[in-house]
């Protein structure tokens, strides 16, 4: 271990981000992370939620980027989670930076979406919320306990135009054809992990990261034949290393499958953005308020 993170992980960040950039992160890694949520607009809306909080005396802030999210203030998740809003499902726990992907894709009503690895919920639902409950989603989630707690959730949420196949989304016929692709891809967690983390060197190795990286090009490859010429997918990861990310899209950008539609970062005002080797590509920097994440905004030549 170097500086409480592996040492393969250590020098991976280092030739990527340089020693200054690198300390940043690893500073984002010893943070602990306010409770975050957004309420969920298929059931209810922002202003109930504040006004909710506001009764019980409960602090937050707004997040300038997206109005239905809240961060709440010296509150713990099992205090929210015994709120009715909670065991109502109009309120959903989840990262800042989780919700940005689903943000980027904006869907829109009567587009049929496909979340190639969809459990737990969060960023299905808030695509469903985002097109005003009219889109059509088809979420893939191969393990059967993780699809059925999905589909828990979806029903939880109110999220009634999802269609769950407990399916590897690798595995899907080529005759399905989609307007919007949402792959939020399996990956290493490189941009979630806690120093604190007593386990970090024996289930963060250099074998997850490898292994990762054929999966999400594995995915990626799939996503490209089912999605229509000319629309457009976002491929995310909760990964900050550029084996995950960037190299992972060069191949399809080189073989002219793809293109970078460039995201417009100056949205996410007090977000710490990571440099990235592809133009118009997202790399948020772990942080007190932000998990590291990659999000790419593509479109299928």
């Amino acid at each position: 271990m170097i500086n409480n993170i592996p040492e393969f992980l250590y020098y991976l960040l280092l030739e990527q981000y340089g020693e200054n950039l690198t300390n940043t992160i690893i500073n984002g890694y010893s943070q602990k992370r306010p409770i975050t949520l957004r309420a969920n607009t298929l059931k209810t809306n922002i202003e109930y939620i504040k006004n909710t909080f506001d009764s019980l005396g409960f602090s937050y802030k707004d997040i300038s980027w997206y109005k239905s999210a809240l961060i709440m203030e010296n509150i713990s998740e099992e205090q929210i989670k015994n709120l009715d809003i909670y065991k109502n499902g109009e309120i959903y726990l989840q990262s800042l930076s989780s919700m940005i992907p689903p943000i980027v894709l904006s869907p829109k009503e009567d587009e049929n979406i496909l979340d190639m690895a969809a459990a737990p919920g969060g960023k299905t639902t808030q695509m469903l919320a985002l097109s005003q409950n009219q889109a059509f989603i088809t979420a893939c989630e191969k393990n059967k306990i993780r699809a059925e707690r999905l589909q828990y959730n979806l029903n939880k949420q109110g999220a009634n135009r999802v269609n769950v196949m407990i399916k590897d989304a690798r595995q899907l016929d080529d005759f399905f054809s989609f307007d919007k692709i949402l792959l939020d891809a399996p990956c290493s967690g490189s941009g979630t992990i806690s120093i604190f983390d007593k386990k970090l060197e024996s289930t963060f190795t250099e074998d997850l990261v490898n292994r990762s990286a054929k999966v999400q090009c594995d995915l990626l490859k799939k996503a490209i034949t089912l999605l229509k010429p000319g629309h457009e997918m976002v491929y995310s990861t909760c990964s900050i290393l550029a084996k995950e990310n960037e190299n992972v899209l060069r191949k399809f950008i080189d073989l002219k499958q793809i293109e970078v539609l460039p995201i417009d970062t100056n949205i996410f005002s007090n977000v710490l953005i990571l440099p990235v080797k592809i133009k118009g590509a997202l790399c948020i920097c772990p942080s007190n308020l932000y998990e590291g994440f990659f999000v790419a905004k593509l479109k299928k030549l």
